[in-house]
């Protein structure tokens, strides 16, 4: 039997190997250099591959990705000086290598690149790669394109008193910010990348000698154990190296904020920035931290501490209101006074519908204008979920299908879910409201005490890397409670506290 063997590709071969991040030696030819990034970059109509006669006298080859590069300092502060010709002829390799470590600005310095593996990652990020004819080095000079928008402030956590701007999508710049805010040589920055196809670019920031070395290890390793095609945004980060995934309750922060993320840091926690995304994590972080703002300590602390409060009831009425109105209205009528039950009986005495499924049916239609009025450009939003909520409450309450008093229930709902300043805290009670109305609805005010235990049970068995997520209270401890159910004065808050392990 004849057997037909194909001629090995050696440029497939090296394809493969750089998929497999296998460093291969570069080439001291430039065709075969060419041909082999003409291989990789196949079907990159962005790839620019150049042959240009560097010095007067070299011949060489410039690869870049048109999009990626800044066209004004690529031109002026790196082009026109290596057109030049050199001040004393160059006849050695080691003499151009020499020409172009000093013969650039300090904008345009170049790194030594020794492998295909290298090269293959540095121009996906926006750098210049020059091969020379003869060398088994190439240089890689950093021309990236340098895009990004304003600092605007957080439409999500805006503040009457402080700082007006936030994080953007440009990791470099959310590091300069942090930096700004923190001018001490004990904040360290350690990089990292994940994503296999995207190689995302992730950071790592805390102040040595405050935040706990085992934490900043964990959060290393498991970054560094991601095993995904793609990092788009720190929302992967936060799902995929949190301690309960499961969990509605929100173990990792994340913010927007330059002055909330140095606060954390100074308090001994580590701070994860994602390159292309706006949102910092902060960890590890406990339930309370979820009621907290930064304003809280740009104001007196006396109205400090009353905000917290309100923050704390009004969240238990978020998650608790309904459940304990259809309790009261569907087993316990004898627990409200005769003149409010007549009124109560007089509302619903033309609804079809018993009261859960008024509050399911208005509770879901609430919380979809919300999500419309999210998606929709801003002032057409803020329109729908305004005048959308007004018409459709009074519309059903003429219409019969829902009692008024359903509808004042779920708008102190709503608006007792704003009051909340962690999106990510406002999310869970959301969706834990309505396993407790179905629990009220079946089993009165002890199905929501069921609930609400089960709650309290999930919480206190909760930990974030670590920490007790309902510490400094479950452990308690009373240092801690200073700075978590009160804002205390700052001639009180002389001592950094340290979380409870689990």
């Amino acid at each position: 039997m004849r057997v037909n063997k194909r001629a090995t590709d050696p440029f497939a071969t090296k394809i493969k190997a750089l998929d497999a991040e296998i460093d291969i030696p570069i080439s001291e030819k430039l065709d075969d250099n060419k041909e082999c990034m003409n291989q990789v970059f196949a079907n990159c109509s962005d790839l620019i591959v150049r042959k240009v006669l560097i010095f007067g006298s070299m011949p060489a080859l410039l690869v870049y990705l048109d999009v990626l590069t800044d066209k004004q300092t690529w031109d002026d502060g790196f082009l026109e000086p290596l057109m030049q010709e050199a001040a004393t002829p160059i006849t050695s390799i080691p003499q151009l290598h020499e020409q172009l470590r000093f013969g650039f600005s300090s904008i345009v310095q170049p790194a030594v690149i020794l492998t295909m593996t290298e090269i293959a990652k540095c121009i996906v990020t926006g750098d210049t790669i020059l091969f020379i004819e003869g060398s088994a080095q190439a240089f890689a000079f950093s021309l990236k394109d340098k895009l990004h928008r304003a600092l605007d402030e957080p439409s999500t956590e805006a503040v009457i008193r402080g700082p007006r701007y936030g994080f953007i999508e440009k990791m470099d710049i959310n590091l300069a910010l942090i930096r700004h805010r923190l001018r001490t040589p004990r904040l360290k920055t350690e990089k990292l990348s994940a994503g296999s196809l995207s190689r995302t670019d992730i950071t790592i920031v805390y102040i040595e000698g405050i935040a706990e070395k085992s934490v900043v290890e964990e959060v290393k390793r498991r970054i560094s154990g991601i095993d995904m095609d793609s990092i788009l945004e720190s929302g992967y980060i936060e799902e995929l190296i949190c301690d309960h995934p499961y969990s509605p309750f929100p173990v990792i922060q994340a913010t927007q904020r330059p002055d909330m993320t140095t606060g954390s840091l100074i308090e001994g926690k580590v701070a994860v920035i994602t390159d292309g995304s706006p949102m910092v994590l902060i960890l590890p972080v406990t339930f309370w931290f979820g009621f907290q703002s930064a304003e809280d300590y740009y104001m007196k602390f006396m109205f400090a501490t009353m905000l917290r409060w309100l923050r704390y009831l009004f969240a238990f009425l978020a998650m608790a209101l309904p459940s304990i109105f259809i309790a009261i209205t569907t087993f316990h009528q004898e627990m409200i006074p005769t003149s409010l039950t007549l009124s109560l009986a007089a509302a619903r005495e033309v609804v079809p519908f018993p009261a859960i499924v008024e509050a399911l049916i208005m509770e879901i239609t609430f919380e979809a204008l919300r999500e419309a009025g999210v998606r929709l450009p801003r002032p057409v939003g803020q329109t729908i979920s305004i005048v959308g909520a007004l018409v459709i409450g009074q519309a059903a309450v003429q219409a019969g299908i829902i009692s008024a008093t359903i509808i004042i229930v779920v708008s102190i709902t709503g608006i007792s879910s704003f009051l909340i300043p962690n999106p990510g805290m406002s999310q869970a009670i959301s969706i834990i409201r309505f396993p407790l109305m179905l629990l009220a609805a079946t089993f009165g005010l002890y199905g929501l005490g069921i609930g609400l235990l089960v709650i309290l049970v999930h919480l206190v068995n909760l930990n974030s890397f670590g920490v007790a997520y309902m510490s400094p209270l479950a452990p308690i401890s009373f240092t801690g409670l200073a700075d978590t159910l009160l804002r205390a004065p700052w001639q009180t808050l002389k001592k950094r506290h340290k979380h409870t392990r689990h």
